[in-house]
């Protein structure tokens, strides 16, 4: 049992010290870059808008939307799948949104709002919301392995 023991806390040790951050995926048929103006002309936002095609409709729903915070979200081409891809920090993960095309407009309106009267946010099957996670953080001095040593022993707890 004491090989058990020492595999289960290896495979914990390992499980929880990933230093990379999670990859949330995604697949829309369409990406849009809007650059929303006002009447003066002015920029008031950059917006990505993610479109799942319906046939049943023969339109394009608005899926989800994210502000343009920096130009590093602007879709890239990928070459893993001969389409792209928009890649950012969504709260404590990354996330990484696939597309076969983009497209990119400058409007007055906001198409966002425009599109709800095709389908309401209500009814979008909008990206998963990312989760908060704590990570347990060990005092000064002591780390994982030394936290897990204090623990009891899950296979002795089996043998009972």
């Amino acid at each position: 049992m004491g090989t058990f023991a020492t595999s289960l806390t290896a495979w914990i040790l390992a499980a929880g010290s990933s230093s990379g951050p999670d990859v949330l995926t995604d697949k829309v048929d369409l990406i849009e870059i809007n650059h929303c103006y006002d009447e003066k002309g002015q920029l008031v936002f950059d917006q990505l808008l993610f479109y799942d095609w319906c046939p049943a409709t023969a339109h394009y729903n608005v899926r989800d939307w994210r502000l343009l915070k920096t130009p590093l979200q602007l879709p890239r081409r990928s070459y893993e799948t001969g389409g792209f891809v928009a890649v950012w920090r969504d709260g404590t993960t990354m996330r990484k949104v696939y597309a076969e095309t983009i497209r990119e407009t400058w409007t007055q309106y906001d198409p966002e709002i425009l599109e709800q009267q095709f389908l309401p946010k209500e009814q979008r099957r909008s990206f998963p919301k990312t989760t908060q996670r704590r990570r347990s953080v060990a005092p000064a001095g002591q780390n994982a392995a030394t936290r897990l040593a204090d623990q009891p022993d899950p296979a002795a707890a089996l043998q009972r």
